[in-house]
């Protein structure tokens, strides 16, 4: 079976048992970062009154929800790819097939199924009166592909040592956690104190959420040196992760 046709039988498949026996079916992916989005747009309006930065910044749940869905798609890509080694070991003890595309089909789902929601979120909040810039959307999802491939990166790295290190998908939620408490996701880097704002850009995700924000709701502006560094991080995290996986592949079957 050809590379591609497996990869997108392994993406159905992915889908098909994520919701399997269901009642709300596919509908789930979107109502799952909806209701968080609704949660933690209550908690941080309501209860922290936090507010955008700039006099014409957006209102605080679209700022937030451009920011989120993204973030959503990235973390649950990587918690699922994780173990998508680990989890195929019967599967990959009968057949001949490369495992790499176990890892991607793990990622692409994940962030097929939050494209979609987050598609259907920013059209939502344009109907809503929210100034959302829909002519930019497909701006917006291609920014959506590079992040995937900075998810692949990890997400091939993180599969390969999961295999030998057994703790890594137990603590990955957590260092997930402080990983988007660590990034522009709930706030904007105009509210760190200054000396602190510089620092941001070691986080590779910081680009990522500036730049849904500033296609989407124009709040700053697409800085394009920032886009190429961020695309030059995205495809040296693919190289390496790939690197580590084809290098620790031949001994996979001796630890599964």
């Amino acid at each position: 079976m050809p590379a591609l046709s497996l990869a997108l039988h392994f993406i159905r498949r992915d889908i098909r048992n994520r919701y399997l026996g269901s009642f709300s079916g596919g509908l789930w992916a979107l109502l799952q970062p909806l209701i968080q989005l609704a949660v933690y747009g209550f908690v941080f309006v309501y209860v922290f009154k936090a507010r955008v930065p700039g006099a014409d910044a957006p209102g605080y749940v679209p700022f937030l929800a451009v920011g989120l869905w993204p973030w959503t798609a990235f973390s649950e890509s990587l918690m699922r790819a994780t173990t998508a080694i680990q989890d195929n070991a019967a599967l990959i003890g009968k057949v001949a097939l490369p495992r790499g595309v176990l890892v991607f089909a793990a990622v692409a789902s994940s962030f097929l199924i939050h494209a979609i929601g987050f598609c259907a979120i920013v059209i939502a909040l344009r109907l809503s009166g929210v100034p959302i810039d829909l002519l930019a959307l497909p701006l917006a999802l291609c920014g959506f592909v590079q992040l995937f491939l900075l998810a692949l990166g990890f997400a091939f790295l993180f599969s390969a040592v999961q295999v030998f290190v057994r703790d890594l998908a137990p603590a990955l939620p957590q260092l997930l956690m402080l990983w988007m408490f660590a990034s522009p996701v709930f706030y904007a880097r105009a509210s760190l104190p200054e000396r602190y704002q510089g620092w941001m850009d070691f986080n590779p995700f910081t680009h990522y959420a500036e730049f849904f924000r500033a296609t989407l709701l124009h709040s700053g502006s697409v800085d394009l040196t920032a886009q190429a560094i961020s695309m030059v991080v995205a495809l040296a995290a693919l190289a390496l992760g790939f690197a580590v996986f084809r290098r620790l592949g031949p001994h996979f079957e001796d630890f599964l």
